[in-house]
């Protein structure tokens, strides 16, 4: 009797073990499961920080170029490379739609200016719109390029006041004066790209 007692409760110490294994081997399999999900959101969204597009001739012009944003934590990289400009100086603006579809570039709307402050210098203490990113260089094969880094802009977060996606860059025949309202008297524009994730 005291045997059968003794295999009665070794089987139910076995079989007790046995299914705390297997529980734990369930445990160790979910936990891996949501860690390989975990990645795989953490993947997608530094894909989704990073854009890139062409922008098209406008206004009878011939400028064209390529454009890339690219967000690292609060940062936000611009690097633009346009060709086909006339030689000197050109203005660069945001502008609050991603719509290039007429012509003369109008469809793009106005500046981007999410605060609703005067155009000035990016960065000066009277105001700017957020989409005033300034004047740079094209040399005597029209080639120029712009850099600029900021944590004022956002790729994708939903922030009135600091998302990029679905505005669009305009190049501008002219100069930006930074005084001119409400966009720095900067001519036509030559060249548009609208910023699609």
């Amino acid at each position: 009797m005291k045997k059968v007692g003794f295999m009665l409760l070794a089987a139910f110490i076995l079989t007790a073990v046995s299914c705390k294994e297997g529980n734990k081997k369930a445990d160790e399999k979910m936990n891996d499961e949501k860690e390989m999900q975990t990645e795989e959101v953490e993947v997608e969204e530094v894909m989704a920080k990073n854009i890139s597009f062409a922008l098209e001739s406008k206004s009878g012009s011939t400028a064209t170029g390529k454009v890339s944003f690219t967000q690292d934590g609060d940062m936000v990289t611009l690097n633009a490379n346009i060709s086909g400009l006339e030689p000197g100086t050109h203005a660069i603006h945001i502008h609050e739609n991603a719509d290039c579809s007429s012509e003369d570039g109008k469809s793009a709307g106005g500046h981007w200016n999410p605060t609703f402050t005067d155009h000035g210098k990016w960065g000066d203490a009277g105001g700017y719109h957020k989409g005033d990113i300034g004047n740079f260089e094209a040399d005597e094969n029209g080639n120029g390029s712009v850099s600029m880094q900021t944590d004022e802009w956002c790729i994708g977060c939903g922030d009135e006041k600091k998302d990029i996606v679905g505005k669009s860059i305009i190049v501008h025949q002219g100069v930006d004066d930074f005084t001119s309202q409400p966009s720095g008297n900067a001519g036509s524009r030559v060249s548009c790209g609208g910023i699609i994730q």
